[in-house]
C-alpha cells in the first residue's frame, strides 16, 4: 500500500497548480486588450509541451520540431479554405496530419546517435520548407497562404479582432493537452520513457521495446506540435513559410532551457517567460532585443535557474 501511494503521489494535483490554471483562464478577461498576446503565448506553450515530451521525457533531441508545427498549420488552413471552416474539425485535421508525419519519420529518429537525430530532424523541416515554397499554387509560396476564414467556434462565437475568442480557444486547447500529457507521463508508458532516457540499455535488458516507446512518444509530440500550428493558422488567418523556419525550433528549445525539461510546467513557465520577455524587450529596443534575450540566457546558464530567484546568493560558493 505504501509503495502504491508513493507511485500515485507525483500524479496528484497541487493547490498551486489549480490556482495557476485559474489565473491563466482569467487572463483574457483581466488583460482584455492583450488577447492576441495571450493567444500567442498559449500556442507557444502548447508547442513547448510537445517538445518537452520528446526531449525531456523520451530524451530525443530535435532541432526540426517546426516540421510538425508547420504541417499542422498548413493542414488546418488548407482544410478551412477548401473543405469547411469549422475550427474544431480543422484542429483535428492539422493534429492528425502532424501525427501521421511523426509516425512516418519516427523510424529515422529512434535509431542512431543524438547527432544523427539533430541532422535528420533539421533535414525533415528543411525538406518541408522547400516543398511548401515549390508548390506555391497550393501553399502560396513566399507570399503565404492568405484569406483563411475560420467559422464561429462551436457555431456560436466568431473570432474577433481583439483576439478574445482566440485567446480562450487557445487556452482551452492548451489545458486539454496538458491534461492528456499529465496522464501520459504518470502512466506506465511515461515511467518507462523516463527510465529509457536515463538508461536505454537497462530498459532493453528487461525485455521492453525501446524503439516502440520512442516512436509512440515522438508521434504524440508531433501531433501536439501540429495542434499548436493549427491553432496559429486559425487564430491569425494566415500561414507563411515561416512556420517551417529553423528559428521556430530554436525558440521553443530556448523556452525549455528557461523553464526546464522533464517537467510539464517547465514548458509552460518557459513559454510564458520567453514570450513576455520578448514582448517587453522588443518594445524597448526593437533593433537589439536578441542581444538582451541572449544576455538573459547566458546569465541563466551561468547562475542557474534556482539561484536566479535568489540573487543574493549569486556570488556564494557552490
Amino acid at each position: 500500500m505504501k509503495a502504491a501511494a508513493a507511485l500515485r503521489e507525483p500524479s496528484r494535483w497541487r493547490a498551486w497548480e489549480g490556482a495557476a490554471w485559474l489565473a491563466m483562464a482569467a487572463a483574457p478577461f483581466v488583460f482584455a486588450s492583450q488577447g492576441a498576446l495571450i493567444s500567442e503565448i498559449a500556442i507557444f506553450a502548447l508547442f513547448a509541451l510537445s517538445l518537452d515530451l520528446v526531449l525531456g521525457y523520451a530524451g530525443i533531441v530535435s532541432l526540426g520540431h517546426a516540421a510538425y508545427f508547420g504541417v499542422g498549420a498548413y493542414g488546418a488552413a488548407l482544410f478551412a479554405k477548401g473543405v469547411m471552416p469549422d475550427p474544431l474539425v480543422g484542429l483535428a485535421v492539422g493534429t492528425a496530419l502532424a501525427a501521421v508525419l511523426g509516425l512516418a519519420t519516427s523510424p529515422m529518429i529512434v535509431r542512431g546517435s543524438d547527432l544523427t537525430r539533430l541532422m535528420v530532424t533539421m533535414g525533415v523541416a528543411g525538406v518541408l520548407l522547400e516543398l511548401a515554397n515549390r508548390f506555391e499554387n497550393i501553399t502560396g509560396g513566399a507570399d503565404g497562404l492568405q484569406g483563411v476564414v475560420i467559422g464561429p467556434l462551436l457555431g456560436r462565437w466568431d473570432f474577433d479582432l481583439g483576439g478574445q475568442v482566440a485567446a480562450r480557444y487557445a487556452l482551452a486547447v492548451l489545458f486539454a493537452a496538458f491534461l492528456l500529457l499529465r496522464r501520459v507521463v504518470h502512466s506506465p508508458l511515461g515511467l518507462s520513457l523516463r527510465a529509457l532516457r536515463d538508461n536505454r540499455l537497462r530498459l532493453a535488458a528487461i525485455g521492453l521495446s525501446v524503439q516502440r516507446r520512442l516512436a509512440a512518444a515522438y508521434t504524440l509530440g508531433a501531433a501536439l506540435a501540429g495542434a499548436a500550428g493549427a491553432l496559429l493558422a486559425q487564430t491569425t488567418g494566415f500561414v507563411s513559410l515561416d512556420v517551417f523556419e529553423f528559428h521556430r525550433s530554436a525558440d521553443v528549445l530556448l523556452a525549455l532551457v528557461i523553464g526546464g525539461t522533464g517537467w510539464l510546467w517547465g514548458g509552460l513557465v518557459g513559454a510564458i517567460a520567453f514570450k513576455v520577455l520578448h514582448d517587453l524587450v522588443s518594445a524597448l529596443t526593437p533593433e537589439y532585443w536578441t542581444f538582451w534575450i541572449g544576455a538573459f540566457l547566458v546569465l541563466l546558464m551561468r547562475v542557474g535557474r534556482e539561484r536566479m530567484l535568489r540573487p543574493w546568493t549569486w556570488w556564494a560558493r557552490r
